[in-house]
């Protein structure tokens, strides 16, 4: 690639599927192997999914440290960077540091539990983090979190002393952005497949959206039947109303779309910056 094609570091954040080390939450109704399985077809999926996108350097950070074969022989061409610290945030901050410290001029990080997130995200996320009036991108989730963060410089309050893994982040992430002055622009909201009530609802969706992608995850979920929870009525992405942000029990939903930002977080620009 020309070197203006490899501003942006794209790194997907991931755990090695090992059985009884991911993805406990979903057991039962998954046996740990299946759930392993489960977070291997995930990792996969978004190891193609990257791998298509225009202008990125694609990464994995991995943990643990000793499952770097593993890491690759899922993701061959991508560079592999260990992670390092103690929770999230810390781990997020030392890896947006390790990418810019490789000569980039951004950096984006996503996880690996939005398997139905369309490339087109991605390819958005690109073209704001290198965007002049953006500081901050976002890709918010349901409950309340975020599935990507891009930045084209490691701003440490956007990550310490996180309440992790709660309906608050998102809110804390842009209260902090705007006391720091940062642009910050939204992707379309999306969903995690953190929990049973998720899972069914990914299996359904897929049911009522036939195509290839993410096909590792459609072929894992076509040969088990996973879920014993109430079927959930499919949804409509191009009609959804937001309810102004989510949370693990009330999953509300932003607009949709490649081009899109989400009600409850757009892009804005902070109060002294033009």
């Amino acid at each position: 690639m020309a070197g203006a094609e490899r501003a942006v570091g794209l790194a997907i954040m991931a755990k090695a599927p090992r059985v009884g080390a991911v993805k406990t939450r979903l057991c039962p109704p998954l046996r740990a192997p299946e759930a392993a399985e489960l977070a291997r077809c995930f990792l996969l999926d978004t190891v193609e999914r990257v791998r298509t996108v225009a202008g990125a350097r694609p990464i994995v950070a991995y943990t643990p440290i000793e499952a770097q074969a593993q890491f690759e022989e899922a993701a061959p061409g991508f560079a592999l960077i260990p992670q390092r610290g103690g929770d999230l945030g810390e781990r997020q901050l030392h890896l947006i540091e390790e990418i810019l410290g490789l000569g980039l001029q951004a950096a984006l990080v996503i996880g690996t539990d939005s398997p139905t997130l369309p490339r087109e995200c991605l390819d958005e996320a690109v073209s704001l983090v290198m965007a002049p009036d953006v500081d901050v991108v976002l890709g918010p989730t349901e409950d309340g979190g975020y599935y990507l963060i891009g930045l084209r410089a490691p701003y440490a309050a956007l990550f310490e002393d996180m309440p992790w893994s709660t309906p608050a982040v998102l809110g804390r992430t842009l209260e902090r952005a705007q006391r720091l002055g940062l642009r910050v622009a939204c992707l379309p909201t999306w969903f995690d497949v953190d929990t049973v009530a998720d899972l069914e609802r990914l299996r359904v969706e897929l049911e009522a959206t036939p195509g290839a992608s993410p096909h590792h995850t459609r072929e894992f979920l076509g040969r088990r039947l996973v879920c014993a929870v109430p079927v959930l009525k499919p949804v409509n992405h191009e009609h959804d109303t937001p309810d102004g942000g989510g949370t693990a029990a009330s999953r509300g939903r932003g607009s949709r779309g490649p081009s899109g930002f989400t009600a409850a977080c757009r892009r804005w620009t902070s109060p002294g910056r033009s």
